[in-house]
């Protein structure tokens, strides 16, 4: 595997836009993004445990669960979510307008939005982003779509690796937002891959699930889940690479999507609302994988260590508190807790270590907590960042 230019256009097949429809009357940014195949592409999709779904997700759902689409419209600025009977009209509506301008069916057109919730789409404006996106499609467009899709995001989001195969070079391509409202199941965001390897539904649905598990839901900034969470990954073929079920190829294609996946994950963590610091939350020693994951998960999400880590304040009774109410049983006798290479806890206690050597470790801009709670096999690891000052602010102020 190896890192390539594109974004999304890197597959073969695929082309995108991103334009300026004024969904925020006060901004001139790029708002509506449009991402296209040249032929059907068979599709799978991840969505958020929210109960107060947005339509496109459930729109979105559904053209997964028949396993095919060929096109995908998301807008930024306005969540269209908590919007009825009219959300649901408005998606329909969109998803039109896109098939007709691409000439295709519109239950093949994913439709995507992400912003303020409870407001309804400014339909005017959609039409003439779709309009707009459909006129400026491109093989070289796929940053522009990045941009698009931003909300209090501060720099888009993009990568594309390829990987050797039996049959040939597969090429996988993503962009992503999201930077508030980060927590799984499902982190809150939206990323759309692309690749030109061809898959049926079923098996890249098992793929991207496990690639998902192992990245976006591995991920936290304020433990907030929105309504529109979105992953979704199209495969159009257009490499001629037929990647069969289990086959080797197939194992090559899993790890290659996980890894552009995790990737992705990084990226949102590193521009988390006002955040400053980039921490990755490793446990070692619990019984089994789950239980890793448990602690880790509250040992990222606590706003008390997340305040800590942005006062650079090595107070790791912080650390082991939130691990010892993630509700895991482990043995506290057994606890050991690094900050890189700095042990703070041994045996349960208080380390023998200066609290400067501690202190300079949370001064940089990434650093690791290792925790290790005992002997098991199971292990995890969670990225997440500082509550900083600046987080409050832009939530503060979101709508104006």
């Amino acid at each position: 595997m190896k890192q390539i230019e594109g974004g999304v256009c890197a597959p073969k097949g695929f082309k995108a836009a991103g334009v300026v429809a004024n969904i925020k009357k006060s901004s001139t940014k790029k708002d509506c993004a449009l991402i296209a195949s040249e032929v059907p592409a068979t599709v799978a999709g991840m969505f958020t445990k929210n109960v107060m779904k947005a339509p496109p997700v459930v729109w979105n759902a559904a053209a997964c669960l028949a396993g095919k689409a060929q096109a995908v419209f998301v807008n930024s600025g306005n969540a269209n979510a908590a919007t009825g009977e009219r959300g649901a009209e408005d998606v329909c509506t969109t998803a039109g307008w896109v098939a007709d301008g691409l000439g295709i069916n519109a239950q093949h057109v994913c439709i995507c939005s992400t912003g303020v919730i409870g407001v309804p789409l400014p339909m005017d404006r959609i039409q003439n982003g779709v309009s707009a996106s459909l006129k400026a499609l491109s093989e070289n467009c796929g940053s522009d779509a990045a941009q698009a899709i931003m909300t209090t995001d501060t720099v888009p989001k993009e990568r594309a690796i390829e990987v050797e195969l039996s049959a040939g070079t597969a090429r996988l391509g993503a962009i992503a937002k999201g930077s508030g409202m980060i927590a799984p199941n499902m982190a809150t965001m939206i990323s759309i891959i692309t690749t030109d390897a061809g898959i049926d539904s079923q098996a890249l649905d098992k793929a991207l699930r496990a690639a998902v598990n192992a990245s976006f839901n591995c991920i936290t900034i304020d433990n907030d889940m929105s309504t529109s969470d979105t992953v979704l990954c199209f495969a159009n073929g257009a490499s001629g690479v037929q990647i069969e079920a289990d086959s080797a190829d197939c194992k090559a294609f899993e790890s290659a999507l996980q890894e552009l996946c995790v990737d992705m994950a990084k990226l949102l963590v590193l521009d988390g609302e006002g955040a400053t610091k980039f921490v990755e939350i490793a446990v070692e020693g619990a019984q089994n994988e789950d239980d890793a994951k448990t602690i880790a998960r509250a040992i990222a999400n606590s706003m008390l260590v997340k305040t800590a880590f942005f006062g650079q304040d090595p107070n790791w009774g912080r650390i082991v508190c939130a691990a010892g109410y993630s509700g895991v049983e482990f043995d506290p006798a057994q606890v050991g807790l690094w900050l890189d290479t700095v042990q703070l806890v041994h045996d349960g206690a208080a380390a023998d270590y200066r609290e400067e050597d501690a202190a300079a470790v949370m001064k940089q801009k990434e650093f690791q907590v290792r925790l290790r709670v005992g002997n098991g096999e199971g292990s995890a690891v969670f990225w997440t960042c500082d509550l900083s000052h600046d987080y409050v602010s832009i939530n503060a102020d979101y709508r104006s």
